[in-house]
């Protein structure tokens, strides 16, 4: 999917607009490593258990240094650290997962169950998710 003027600085953000792959970015050694197995993050309109407890909204907005990085390896990078977030919201709040997770780039919302979207340019990548904390009921 291409974005209108995606060829625009975007929040200071001057490159490529990528929509990249979910599983892909679950699924590297470090967010293998990082992400707790015990939470989950359900994205788009994933079917997902019965909801028995609702925290709130989360938006996180992530930029790294893509310096010497491809933009996919930025990409998948900076996906971590926003995730990272989201799971620090989830443990602050006594949740297990964050449901109807989107990209949310300069507060313009786009939902996939498969893909994400990223901005790289030179020097840095950027990653806006947004999603709703919940807790599950045990299936």
């Amino acid at each position: 999917m291409k974005l209108p003027d995606s060829n625009k600085p975007v929040s200071g953000i001057t490159g490529a607009v990528h929509m990249l792959s979910i599983e892909d970015a679950l699924n590297t050694p470090d967010a293998r490593a990082r992400l707790d197995s015990n939470i989950q993050f359900i994205f788009g309109d994933t079917p997902h258990g019965e909801i028995t407890a609702e925290y709130g909204p989360a938006v996180t907005n992530k930029k790294t240094n893509a310096f010497n990085k491809s933009d996919v390896e930025a990409c998948e990078w900076v996906m971590l650290s926003a995730l990272l977030s989201l799971q620090d919201r989830v443990r602050e709040e006594g949740g297990n997962a964050v449901v109807n997770i989107e990209s949310f780039y300069d507060r313009r919302p786009m939902s996939s169950t498969s893909e994400y979207e990223c901005h790289a340019g030179a020097i840095m990548a950027g990653v806006v998710l947004r999603g709703d904390v919940v807790t599950l009921a045990d299936e």
